[in-house]
């Protein structure tokens, strides 16, 4: 099993600019490692961590109160972070953090069935209590439904082919099966350049988690907490989830170009940078390569 390595640490740490007094909230807690690095630089401030994963916040616990008492952990969908906060009595904070990123545990413990190079039955869920397995949907799904998944969740190439081939050879139960069986309905060309279960296994995990639309949910008004001053991080891992951070951050430092030719001066509200992982990085953690970490800031 692969170390797990928190992406771009030194990173979000300094973009955090954290406040010894601040309220921050780190919505993708997984084994805790940005969290640790937050927690230990506020004083009487607080961190607040989601994860709908109840094995991460349990593995987490501990680790975070060898540091200090103030953080609070919440088992939940990071969707509904702004109606979890308000429960709780927070309604404005300084920063928030969220790494959409799979965590290597996950990804490395057969039992949880993420994996294409281990060979595990197929699970893919991250809270699991939740009802869709990665199994129903290769197996009671219309060839239709999967061609939409694979192409709008990770732009599959030959979608309908693979879709074609997964309803041909039900059930699919196992990881190594379904590798050959997208192996076999692809053409050997494709196969040689790049494994195409990559691609196939990130799309049905999307699926598994509504990972795409929790993103748009906590994009919708996730911004009304932040104080003057306060930032925003996502660290996205494939195009699909950073197009949706990128036309966000986009909505919200939009300035309609009349504003620019009034006598006045407008100041901006919001201003946003990206930053990528460094080569060194990279070297240590491969999972790292294709990672951005988009931040914003609130102006006024």
């Amino acid at each position: 099993m692969e170390k797990h390595f928190p992406v771009m640490l030194k990173e979000v740490i300094e973009q955090l600019e954290i406040k010894p007094d601040g309220i921050y909230v780190d919505l993708t807690l997984g084994r805790a490692g940005h969290s640790k690095e937050i927690l230990k630089q506020l004083t009487t401030g607080k961190l607040i961590c989601f994860d709908k994963d109840q094995q991460a916040l349990d593995e987490s616990i501990n680790q975070l109160k060898e540091i200090n008492d103030n953080f609070v952990l919440i088992k939940s969908d990071f969707r509904y972070a702004k109606k979890e906060l308000e429960k709780i009595g927070i309604t404005e904070i300084n920063g928030l953090l969220a790494d959409f990123g799979v965590s290597s545990p996950q990804l490395d413990q057969i039992t949880r069935g993420f994996s294409y190079s281990l060979d595990c039955n197929l699970d893919m869920r991250m809270d699991l209590n939740s009802d869709l397995k990665a199994t129903d949907i290769l197996n009671t799904f219309s060839e239709q439904e999967i061609t939409k998944i694979l192409i709008e969740n990770a732009d599959v190439k030959f979608a309908q082919r693979i879709a074609k081939a997964i309803c041909e050879n039900r059930p699919i139960n196992n990881s190594f099966s379904l590798n050959e069986i997208i192996r076999k309905s692809l053409p050997a060309k494709i196969v040689r350049e790049k494994n195409p279960s990559k691609a196939v296994f990130q799309a049905i995990r999307i699926a598994v988690n509504d990972e795409l639309n929790a993103i748009k949910d906590l994009l919708e008004d996730i911004h009304d907490l932040i104080k003057v001053r306060g930032k925003m991080l996502f660290i996205t891992f494939h195009s699909k989830e950073d197009a949706i951070v990128k036309k966000y951050f986009q909505n919200l430092t939009y300035r309609d170009p009349l504003l620019n030719k009034l006598p006045i001066q407008i100041n901006d509200n919001w201003k946003q940078k990206i930053i990528f992982p460094s080569e060194e990085e990279i070297q240590i953690n491969k999972r790292s390569r294709s990672a951005k970490l988009r931040v914003i800031t609130r102006l006024e």
